[in-house]
């Protein structure tokens, strides 16, 4: 699981010499991670220890742990360390973020499979999410989001042709569902719910799972100035993905 998932972080090819500090730093991480030499869950070295091994100043080391730990490849947890992390790719719960954004910040190489891009009367439920009447036309799109060519998550997603009336002509292998709505309509509401679920056998296919396994499903609803612009599901096998976030709570005087 270890080398699978590292594949999915690939570093520039940019020769040792040119690589700053905390890039080379970034680098031997990597490198033991790949090499097996570091485990899931297993402690790396500190700030300080890291700073003395490359002759650093712990503010270069500090960097290079903290790119790490929002790249999802390390977890720091106060006054015990830092660790490798579960070989998971990881969403944020508390943000809505691109997730081309999310596989490049992995540097892994993001594309898609555009499965379906259709007008459709929405059937009640739809219509209900959406805001509009029963049998209104609505677009409806189905993409497979991919990292490193292997299927990380199905969308499906409903729009609002009002808000966004050139949907279906949007090449969506160049930019994603996201990032064209965000710009047409941008967003200032959102709600979502997530939970566990078994796919169906069209998931298991677009997913590529051979085996049923439990995936998490998110429904996401978006709101804009003018109104609800999407209403979408996705789905991504809970042995690829998960989702975390993290809080500050401000002490009380």
């Amino acid at each position: 699981m270890c080398h699978l998932y590292l594949h999915k972080y690939e570093l520039e090819t940019t020769t040792v010499p040119e690589l700053p500090k905390f890039a080379l730093i970034k680098q031997h991480i990597i490198d033991n991670i790949r090499a097996a030499r570091w485990l899931e869950n297993e402690r790396v070295p500190s700030e300080n220890e890291l700073a003395d091994q490359f002759n650093v100043s712990r503010m270069t080391a500090r960097r290079a742990l903290s790119e790490l730990t929002e790249a999802g490849i390390l977890t720091r947890s106060q006054g015990l360390g830092t660790f490798v992390a579960s070989f998971k790719s990881q969403s944020s719960l508390l943000e809505i973020r691109n997730i081309a954004d999310e596989v490049n910040a992995r540097n892994g190489k993001y594309s898609c499979t555009v499965l379906t891009l259709e007008l459709i009367a929405a059937v009640a439920p739809i219509a209900i999410a959406l805001g509009v009447e029963a049998d209104a036309p609505v677009y409806r799109s189905v993409i497979v989001h991919n990292e490193n060519e292997q299927p990380l998550q199905v969308e499906e997603r409903f729009v609002n042709p009002q808000l966004a009336p050139e949907y279906l002509d949007q090449n969506f292998e160049l930019t994603t569902p996201h990032e064209y709505l965000s710009q047409v309509a941008p967003l200032t509401e959102a709600r979502h719910t997530v939970e566990a679920v078994m796919p169906s056998p069209e998931v298991c296919q677009w997913l590529g799972l051979y085996n049923e396994e439990p995936c998490l499903q998110m429904i996401r609803r978006t709101w804009s100035a003018k109104g609800i612009v999407s209403f979408a599901r996705l789905i991504s096998p809970g042995s690829k993905y998960r989702l975390g976030g993290h809080l500050t709570f401000k002490q009380r005087s």
